[in-house]
């Protein structure tokens, strides 16, 4: 396996940036808001928070998992590479790959009053021509079916960006993004020469994507099969068999690391949470040839001092699950007390689940005494492949951890204690 060079990156996520000029006031946009978890009116201020944070920072480059804009809004994309160049302006490469909601969104809307609007999304095109200088004008190699390519930010590791994204399948009769994803036949032999390539030239290859290749928790991919890429295990035995050791991931706006084997080698996939959603993270990495060292500051608690910010982002998260959950179980004939006591379990489950390291404390008690005997059993079809999955998912570290390149990862690997984390005070404060 060609060694690591040593590479101090950071890595962030489903930024959704919005241009609050398109309306951030009126009853459309908060209908629009009362269906979402994320922090949109304060994406922009949450954006220049992290700009000045990752530039005070000793980083060399930054990748940026997908979902830039909230709904693919050209005006969104052209403010957010604008504020991009702060970055390039200090030294810092940008590296970018397209999300689920850049391009050819039919939902690209702007708000005023009672009134939502729609306004134009961009292409693919539009994408490589606007984020140009933040990895494709000078990519060593591009693919002709897809917005992936390969950038060499330091010398001898390349950095593998994939598009995993359906957007040519969008279609103006849903006014929706396709949120799946998909890598083609096509862009699948590319990615298997590229790393062919890098074997030949003894370069070091890491990945990033924008949905996951391997499962956050149980039954992920049965429940949710758009949060994982639809044929994330041939990727994943191509990518770690080709010593790609890390792959890092978006999409889910959860804080989780993960694992698996693929032919005895080893693929840890590094899911970042969502700039604007809570815990709202920022991932330092550390590389060299024998480890990866992730520090993750959470911004949260940080961007509104003394306020209830951080409050209102987990009270955000938890009243989106509670009204997707309530509506959905109320299908299965349950009473509404009934299903609110469940979403309420299933609302925290998230809130765990996204943080990356949970007060296992905290987890909600469901009154099982309230629940009819059909409730109980919708209950414990739901702790079995839901709540019980996120919470134990979220009781290992995932923001703060060191992995090794050459054995596989273990519970042990993922949490260093206290005297691991005062051990790296100094590195966590000079990025605060």
């Amino acid at each position: 396996m060609t060694k690591y060079p040593d590479a101090n990156f950071a890595v962030i996520s489903d930024l959704h940036f919005y241009d609050t000029s398109l309306g951030c006031e009126g009853v459309a946009f908060k209908q629009e808001l009362g269906m979402d978890r994320k922090m949109l009116a304060e994406s922009e201020e949450m954006l220049d928070y992290v700009i000045e944070d990752l530039v005070d920072s000793d980083i060399t480059f930054l990748m940026i998992c997908g979902d830039l804009t909230k709904d693919g809004e050209a005006v969104n994309h052209e403010k957010l590479s604008a504020k991009l160049e702060v970055l390039l302006n200090c030294g810092i490469k940008v590296i970018v790959t397209p999300g689920n909601h850049d391009i050819n969104n039919y939902g690209a809307a702007e708000f005023s009053g009672s009134v939502k609007s729609p306004i134009s999304s961009i292409s693919a095109e539009d994408f490589k021509r606007i984020y140009g200088e933040m990895g494709y004008s000078d990519a060593l190699m591009s693919d002709s079916n897809s917005l992936s390519y390969v950038s060499e930010p330091i010398p001898d590791l390349w950095v593998l960006a994939i598009d995993s994204c359906c957007y040519d399948e969008n279609s103006a009769d849903d006014m929706h993004s396709i949120v799946g994803g998909r890598i083609n036949k096509d862009t699948e032999q590319w990615i298997k020469s590229v790393l062919s390539e890098a074997k030949k030239r003894n370069k070091a290859v890491i990945a990033f994507l924008h949905h996951g290749i391997i499962e956050q928790w149980d039954g992920q991919a049965r429940l949710y099969p758009d949060s994982l890429v639809e044929n994330r295990t041939r990727i994943g035995q191509l990518l770690a068999s080709n010593d790609v050791r890390f792959v890092f991931t978006g999409h889910n706006h959860a804080q989780n690391i993960t694992q698996s084997n693929f032919s005895e080698k080893c693929l840890c996939d590094v899911g970042t949470g969502s700039l604007i959603t809570y815990p709202c993270p920022i991932r330092y990495c550390n590389l060299n040839s024998s480890s990866l060292t992730i520090i993750t500051e959470t911004i949260a608690d940080k961007v509104r001092p003394q306020s209830d910010f951080l409050d209102a982002s987990i009270k955000a998260v938890r009243e989106y699950i509670y009204h997707v959950a309530h509506k959905d179980l109320l299908k299965y004939r349950l009473s509404s007390a009934e299903a609110g006591y469940i979403s309420d379990a299933l609302g925290e489950a998230f809130v765990a689940h996204y943080s990356g390291n949970a007060d296992m404390r905290l987890r909600q008690i469901v009154p099982l005494d309230k629940l009819s005997m059909w409730g109980g059993i919708v209950f414990a079809i739901q702790q079995k492949y839901v709540i019980d999955p996120l919470w134990k998912s979220a009781s290992k570290e995932n923001n703060h951890t060191r992995i090794s390149i050459d054995t596989e990862l273990t519970s042990k690997e993922y949490y260093f204690g206290e005297k691991f984390i005062l051990s790296l005070k100094k590195f966590v404060l000079s990025h605060t």
